[in-house]
């Protein structure tokens, strides 16, 4: 019938990756004005997410030497020396990658084996022992399974919470996987299962961990992205879907 309304049709129902956007994203809740260093794909759709909606004041940069708008609009200078300040005090939170990472938090990214003859060389060592000493350190593992989170790392990069007694800024928020969210809300400060992701169980996390998981008698699930942030992740920040190489639906 001409004239009639058109109803718009349902959205489809949030994906694994659109989760772990979320989850990344709210690392960066309440963060005040801060440097947020994403590091890969979906930490980046989180990052800027969270600066579209509930952490406005969050400062987001091209990865080397400006700092930038939403759109990419250059809005600042930001010198190496004025870097390594917000980095050794604080106010940075960096969301890096990890090749191996274990109950407290040590991560590795630079070689699988013994140091001194390793069965594969990775990226080294580069900013992760200054990145988890001075400032807040996340991490994003698209794919969870033991041979990443092992009992023992092979190599120390990002130093973890039973190495950094004395380091004034260090802390690790949060641990996201495309399985859940972990973080280290223990009394000994050993990894917690903070939240599942639809679809998954404690035992499918428990299975591709080597070691042994704090596991709340009740898990919550990963907060589901309202439809303002579907929207915009959607629409707005990742309109190609590129999420969806980095984690399956």
């Amino acid at each position: 019938m001409s004239g009639a309304t058109r109803t718009p049709a349902p959205a489809l129902p949030p994906t694994r990756a659109e989760y772990c956007v979320i989850a990344c994203a709210d690392a960066w809740r309440d963060a005040g004005e801060i440097l947020a260093s994403p590091m890969g794909l979906i930490p980046s759709v989180g990052a800027r997410l969270a600066k579209r909606t509930f952490a406005p004041d969050l400062l987001l940069t091209d990865g080397e030497a400006l700092l930038v708008g939403l759109d990419g609009t250059v809005e600042g200078w930001l010198p190496y020396r004025a870097h390594l300040d917000l980095v050794t005090t604080g106010r940075r939170h960096v969301m890096m990658g990890a090749s191996q990472i274990d109950r407290f938090g040590n991560q590795n990214i630079s070689c699988i084996g013994d140091w001194e003859r390793p069965q594969r060389q990775l990226l080294g060592v580069r900013g992760a022992p200054v990145n988890t000493l001075n400032n807040p350190t996340s991490y994003w593992v698209p794919r969870h399974s033991r041979r990443v989170f092992v009992e023992k790392v092979d190599m120390v990069c990002g130093v973890g919470y039973d190495r950094a007694a004395a380091a004034r800024f260090h802390r690790i928020p949060r641990v996201v996987s495309d399985l859940g969210v972990f973080d280290f809300a223990t009394p000994d400060h050993s990894m917690r299962l903070a939240s599942l992701h639809p679809g998954v169980t404690v035992e499918e996390v428990r299975e591709a961990t080597a070691f042994e998981l704090t596991v709340p008698d009740e898990v919550p699930e990963t907060r589901a992205p309202g439809a303002d942030e579907l929207r915009l992740i959607r629409e707005v920040i990742d309109p190609a879907n590129s999420r969806a190489r980095e984690v399956g639906s």
